[in-house]
């Protein structure tokens, strides 16, 4: 089975699948997506972002948010997926390209985003493909990659019991910036994040200034092309 069509078979029940997988959180699907556009305006504050692609779209939870988030911005999607891409909403749709055809996208982005993407990509493919998106980036655009955090237990729980996630293989944070730099991209920042379940929110305020800390559940890894 393809990488495409094995996503195809989640497709219809996705959202449902993943709020089943983040559970143990307290939170939904929706919650993540939220907090990684919040994370991402918090990075590129100074920036002027025109063009986003939210590479590895799925069905476009987070592209959504980013779209809300970023209303001057046109965000685009890219997914293996097609029947994932096929139940991108129409009205977000319609705001920018969403596709399983690279072909089609861009070359030109200020923020190129792929979220929890990377661990379903084969170890010995991961290079070619940071060079490709580092050769999709606008000069000065910013590459951000989101990642489960391997060092986290109860993160590697939830990966271990995700019906889509069985092909998982985690990267921790030195490999990911290891493939940003071998393409040629600066390497701004190194992240840990989610770090507070539900019950714990009133200390999530807290989470940016644990950055350094091994701890999150999850990582993000930010690089720039040379301006």
């Amino acid at each position: 089975m393809t990488p495409g069509t094995e996503f195809d078979q989640f497709a219809d029940d996705y959202q449902a699948i993943l709020n089943q997988s983040v559970a143990a959180s307290g939170e939904d699907s929706a919650y993540f997506a939220e907090y990684k556009a919040a994370y991402l305006l918090r990075l590129l504050a100074a920036d002027h972002v025109r063009t986003v692609l939210d590479f590895g779209c799925g069905v476009g939870l987070l592209s959504g948010v980013l779209q809300q988030r970023l209303p001057g911005a046109r965000v685009d999607g890219f997914d293996v997926s097609r029947d994932s891409i096929a139940r991108v909403p129409p009205a977000l749709a319609a705001r920018g390209t969403f596709t399983s055809d690279p072909d089609t996208l861009s070359r030109e982005y200020d923020l190129i985003v792929a979220a929890n993407v990377f661990h379903h990509i084969r170890p010995a493919d991961r290079q070619a493909i940071v060079r490709e998106l580092a050769g999709r980036l606008a000069s000065g655009g910013t590459l951000v990659i989101f990642e489960h955090n391997p060092a986290n237990p109860v993160t590697r729980w939830v990966v271990e019991r995700c019906p889509f996630d069985h092909d998982a293989i985690l990267l921790p944070p030195s490999e990911t910036c290891d493939y940003a730099r071998a393409a040629g991209l600066r390497v701004l920042r190194r992240d840990y994040i989610v770090f507070m379940p539900r019950t714990l929110a009133w200390l999530r305020p807290l989470e940016p200034w644990l950055a350094w800390l091994p701890a999150g559940a999850q990582y993000a890894m930010s690089a720039r092309k040379a301006s």
